[in-house]
């Protein structure tokens, strides 16, 4: 199922006519690249038209993990946890995109909460559903060898307030432990 049905599923007429006038097209020939990975893209993305492709750096050099078409989303990681991106997409054919600016995207976010109610909602579904379908790719044996996220797996804003979030977090277990039932 294509991404852009989870955003569409959470979206009311008003946020979807936002997003039909908030952004433009953007023609990307083939070959070219549309997210760089370690370069902070400017926008949102959505595939009109043609196919993408997810290349991850490897020892061996750039390895396709995913191809992208009509309806993807392309950006949203890097929008939500403001980290860069960890992969390349280049367009394996020509491909048009639908390119929502991040500034004019974080400013809706900011003073609609409807909006950003439906946007964020539909960003866990989108993103759960990826982490599932993922889940199922990887063998037990793997996931039980996984480590544990250090304090450099987390996003650059949770790294900003770390030290707030870890003064919160065991507040809350105190408290928490202190319940009776």
């Amino acid at each position: 199922m294509s991404k852009a049905l989870y955003i569409l599923a959470e979206m009311d007429d008003r946020d979807i006519e936002w997003l039909a006038t908030a952004g433009r097209q953007k023609v990307i020939p083939p070959g070219s690249v549309l997210i760089e990975h370690t370069v902070r893209p400017d926008a949102l993305y959505v595939v009109l038209s043609g196919m993408l492709s997810v290349q991850v750096d490897t020892p061996q050099g750039l390895h396709e993990i995913a191809q992208l078409e009509t309806g993807d989303i392309v950006g949203e990681m890097s929008f939500i946890d403001a980290r860069l991106p960890s992969a390349t997409v280049i367009a394996l054919e020509e491909t048009l995109v639908w390119a929502i600016p991040w500034t004019k995207l974080s400013s809706k976010l900011m003073l609609d909460n409807s909006f950003a109610s439906h946007f964020y909602h539909a960003m866990a579904v989108l993103l759960s559903d990826r982490v599932r379908k993922l889940l199922k790719q990887v063998d037990v044996f793997r996931m039980e060898n996984l480590e544990q996220p250090t304090e450099e797996d987390l996003s650059p804003e949770v790294m900003n307030r770390f030290d707030l979030v870890r003064i919160r977090f065991d507040f809350l277990l105190q408290r928490l432990r202190e319940q009776k039932y």
